[in-house]
Order: structure tokens, then sequence, then C-alpha cells
């Protein structure tokens, strides 16, 4: 009788069913920056929202809380692309990272085209908490709250993901 695996090795196998690919539309086979191969992925470090989640989540990754103001400079003319910004940037395309959602509750920033920037490849890939159903990202990786909460836990400054 085939039983189904436990400890790491069932979180493994339930993260690598529900990791979705670094391809823009949450897998659907489009024509990839990243390339075919998609090497390891470092970690960045990250955020979490401290109004949503009881106690700052456990993992050895520098992880700070969100605040408010807190935004993503998605704008390839500006200087700050691809960096945190502060809110409210007028004239500047930036993404809030304190969304009423709960997809940012967690969010691990994943190295993507960070160094060093270049415009016109895009925008960061972040890790973060899936919407209802895995419903398609804008080109991140989901996990489900728990699921993402778990892995945490086991991630740090050295760690490399293999997403694919």
């Amino acid at each position: 009788m085939d039983h189904p695996p436990r400890g790491p090795a069932r979180l493994r196998r339930r993260a690598e069913e529900r990791l979705r690919d670094l391809r823009p539309g949450g897998g659907r086979l489009r024509r990839q920056r990243l390339g075919h191969a998609r090497p390891p992925v470092d970690l960045e470090g990250g955020a979490y929202r401290p109004d949503h989640l009881a106690v700052r989540p456990r993992t050895l990754l520098p992880l700070r809380a969100t605040r408010p103001d807190d935004g993503w400079c998605d704008e390839s003319r500006d200087r700050r692309y691809n960096r945190p910004i502060r809110l409210p940037a007028p004239g500047v395309s930036a993404e809030s990272m304190w969304r009423g959602d709960g997809l940012y509750d967690v969010v691990i920033d994943l190295d993507y085209n960070r160094a060093p920037i270049r415009k016109g490849r895009g925008s960061a890939i972040f890790l973060h908490i899936a919407r209802d159903g895995y419903r398609p990202t804008e080109g991140c990786v989901a996990l489900a709250r728990a699921d993402l909460l778990r892995l945490l836990g086991r991630l740090g400054p050295r760690t490399h993901l293999r997403i694919g």
C-alpha cells in the first residue's frame, strides 16, 4: 500500500505541486526572460503585515514589518525602478505592498532583476500568499498562507530555490 509522504517530504511535495512557474500569467506558456533552465533563485528577504499576523513569522531570512506607505516601483523610467519606494509617489507607477486582500501579508523578494537592475527585463518576482483557487499571479510565485508560513521556517539567507 502506497502511503503519502510525511514531514519535510510532504511539505516539499505540496510546495512543488503548488509553486507556480516563473512565467508571466501563472505558468502559461509564453516567452520567458529567465531562460528555460530556470537556475536557482536567491532569497533577498521580505516583509510581513503585522496587523494581520499576531507574531513575526519564524524564519532566518531578513523580514521586516510592512508599513501602509510601503510600495514597489515598477516604473522602468524611474531611478527607483524595481526597488522599495514610499507612497504616495506622484507621477510614478508603483505597487502598494500594504494590500487589503492579504496576498502580501507575507512577501519574499526572489531576487529577480536585482543585481544589476536592467530596465525592460521585468520588475520583481515575489513569493507571496496565493489567491483563492490559485488563480494566476502577475508573474509571482504563490502558496497557501499555511504552506508559506511553514516553508519560511525552513528558509535562510543561503537558501536557493529551484522553481519549475
